[in-house]
């Protein structure tokens, strides 16, 4: 299972076709692309751990970069096409990136980026500007046979966090030869999913994203082909679902909520047969869309909850869904347990956090260590219990049966959209700006996207609030922060609700936005709406 047979056994089959252009990469195009991207990764110098950074948009050369680095035993850290130069800069230093590959599209991030990464081997791909280097002419420069000393790479990715910036995850290298390393979601895919080498996957998402990068490289893992939205529109989706008998795609809730507000005319218009299974993360699923997705795809569609660290994967299929609503599924990987405020595990459909227990090896074996945030050991330490156990920070109950339910969010984490976003990082830029005195950044409720970004800012001057330092300090936002983490509306209060020791009651002020009653040192504050 890897691309590199296939390329031998089926050289001419596409490995995934970008569904803008039509253009189609073969296995072997992309068998000898990714040689020769390789042979360019050692003539830098890099070797088996070094790290990369690729901050690219759904490019069609973003796949043979991944099977380069991952022939040449590399760590490749994958960076949002719309993080700002700032945000950037960050994830490259901390992931310890020796070069840098950017795409066309985010031209005005690199040239900003330049003065930062002088020390970093630059490459970009479907053109260049001053400072970076054409990555196809030093691609084609290089042989495509393969290289002396291929080995396993792995993807560094950067998982979301309740607070401050975001944290790598780095796992250890596989140790198994190289070629024989199968993607753990290979396995999944084919025992949820029905995962076949005649299978057709659409993705509809960025392919920086940790489930979008890993789903479309399990495919190609075991043979089938790959169709990639540049980015997503949701009859569009619907038309290439029809146009390329597409039989497997991953989605994330913001999809159904579009291709559903679609007029029943335009929906009715694509044959939606060719579908075998779809299924949905990233963010929760309000159980009357999911319903409505049911009742439309039938019952095709699941759901799993996970995260980048890997410590656990929940999944649900459509049947099961229909008998416990809301489920995010069993643990198919660990062992779920959940803890209370003292520490330690409650009975079941009792309220806690969720934690993950690995499972111990089976032939006896002691269960191995969790995940650790790279060079963050406070972190790792926060995220795990005295047992040894590994939060991700969500709260939910588990069923008699074992299915998990989710009822909060990483501590106020915002999912807007299926990306994931840090209340505390927009609020400590905006606390700096003059004319604030507090602030605030919650979530609140958003018909399509799930939520919206909302600042509640107190001012220095209350006389000062309205519309033109609302706008200030947005446009001041969108200076220093990618465009899903500026904020979508600004409120102003004359005072934040504060303890005295300084603790702010953030959720007193995301209740009043969903409309609920919060109990603060046993008292009701928070106001229905």
């Amino acid at each position: 299972m890897h691309p590199y047979k296939h390329a031998a056994t089926s050289p001419d089959k596409a490995a995934y076709i970008m569904a803008a252009t039509g253009e189609t990469v073969t296995y072997a195009q992309l068998e000898r692309r990714a040689n020769q991207g390789a042979h360019l990764l050692r003539s830098l110098g890099l070797k088996r751990g070094d790290a990369i950074a690729v901050m690219m948009d759904n490019s069609p050369r973003y796949f043979e970069i991944m099977w380069a680095t991952e022939r040449a035993g590399v760590y490749v850290t994958c960076i949002s096409s719309k993080l700002s130069v700032d945000e950037a800069d960050y994830i490259i230093r901390d992931g310890e990136c020796r070069a840098l590959i950017m795409s066309k599209g985010t031209a005005g991030c690199a040239e900003a980026l330049l003065p930062r990464v002088q020390d970093l081997t630059r490459y970009m791909v479907d053109g260049t500007v001053a400072g970076y280097e054409s990555w196809e002419a030093a691609r084609d420069a290089q042989p495509d046979t393969p290289i002396a000393d291929p080995s396993p790479g792995q993807i560094m990715l950067y998982s979301s966090g309740t607070t401050g910036k975001p944290k790598g995850v780095r796992f250890p290298l596989p140790e198994t030869p190289y070629g024989e390393n199968v993607s753990p979601l290979v396995m999944l895919g084919q025992a949820l999913y029905g995962f076949t080498p005649d299978m057709v996957y659409l993705s509809p998402a960025p392919l920086y994203h940790a489930a979008p990068l890993r789903w479309t490289m399990a495919v190609q893992q075991l043979g089938g082909t790959v169709v990639v939205m540049d980015r997503f529109d949701p009859e569009e989706a619907l038309r290439l679902i029809e146009a390329y008998r597409v039989t497997h795609a991953q989605w994330v809730p913001t999809h159904f909520v579009r291709m559903l507000k679609l007029p029943a005319e335009a929906r009715a218009r694509h044959d939606m047969s060719s579908l075998k299974a779809v299924w949905h993360a990233a963010a929760p699923c309000p159980v009357p869309v999911k319903q409505a997705m049911i009742d439309w795809w039938g019952p095709i569609v699941g759901e799993y909850y996970a995260g980048t660290e890997g410590n656990g994967f929940h999944a649900i299929s459509a049947a099961e869904w229909l008998t416990h609503l809301g489920s995010v599924g069993r643990n198919l990987t660990t062992i779920t347990h959940i803890v209370g405020e003292d520490g330690n595990e409650v009975p079941a459909r009792t309220e806690g956090t969720v934690y993950f227990e690995p499972k111990p090896d089976p032939a006896g074996a002691a269960a191995g260590p969790g995940f650790s945030y790279h060079n963050d050991p406070d972190k790792t330490r926060e995220a795990t219990d005295s047992h040894g156990w590994t939060t991700l920070g969500d709260v939910g109950f588990v069923d008699e049966e074992g299915y998990l339910y989710l009822t909060d969010r990483k501590s106020f984490m915002i999912i807007s959209g299926g990306v994931n976003i840090y209340p505390a990082e927009i609020e400590n830029l905006l606390v700096t700006h003059p004319k604030v005195a507090d602030v605030a950044v919650i979530g609140a409720p958003h018909e399509e996207m799930g939520e919206q970004v909302v600042a509640v800012v107190q001012p220095r001057d209350m006389g000062e609030a309205g519309e033109a330092l609302a706008a200030e300090l947005t446009a001041f936002a969108r200076e220093h922060l990618s465009h899903v983490k500026t904020p979508r509306r600004i409120d102003f209060r004359a005072e934040l609700p504060r303890h005295d020791t300084g603790k702010l009651y953030k959720r007193v002020l995301r209740d009043e936005y969903w409309g609920k009653k919060t109990l603060v040192d046993g008292a009701a504050v928070g106001v229905a709406s």
